[in-house]
This record gives C-alpha cells, sequence and structure tokens, in this order.
C-alpha cells in the first residue's frame, strides 16, 4: 500500500506491510476462515466427540474479537480501493 499525506492511520496500520490488494484479500479471507473457526461449535454439537477434537474454543471470546478486526480489515481495504493507494505491478516488480 503506498502511504500518502491523505491516508488515514487506522488504514495504514491495518496495511502497513502489505503492498499489493491481493495480500489484502488473502488477509481478510484468513481471518474469515480463523472467524469461523472461533465460533464455539462445541456449543452446538455438544454430543458430536469430533467436533469437540477439532474443534478447542468452547466460549464466545474469541469471535467477538475476531469480528471487529475482520471489520476493520474490510474498512480499510474499502477505503484503499476507493484512494487508489495499492501499488501497481509495474513498480513493485521493478
Amino acid at each position: 500500500m503506498e502511504k500518502t499525506d491523505e491516508t488515514p492511520i487506522w488504514v495504514y496500520l491495518a496495511f502497513a506491510s502489505i503492498e499489493t490488494r491481493k495480500g489484502a484479500l488473502l488477509l481478510l479471507w484468513g481471518c474469515l476462515v480463523f472467524s469461523i473457526y472461533c465460533i464455539p461449535w462445541t456449543v452446538f454439537f455438544a454430543d458430536s466427540g469430533w467436533v469437540a477434537t477439532v474443534f478447542l474454543i468452547d466460549d464466545w471470546s474469541w469471535i467477538a474479537m475476531m469480528a471487529p478486526i475482520m471489520l476493520w480489515y474490510w474498512l480499510s481495504l474499502r477505503w484503499v480501493d476507493r484512494n487508489s493507494g495499492w501499488s501497481s505491478a509495474k513498480t513493485l516488480n521493478n
């Protein structure tokens, strides 16, 4: 991401070390996958032994943290897209 004088600090902090939109999308999708994992599935499927083995989280605290983080990344991505803040592929390869 290209930092300009107009870039808000909350956008810069979200994507400070990410140079491309593809990298930001990978971060967002990884956050989404982890958020789905953080849902306490053992509450819904208490009788399944394999669910308790695979999904170790049994409270809502992790999803309560992941939801605002995903919202922050998504809003930051929208801001950068609307303000043409991504480095062009040509400048990255040179």
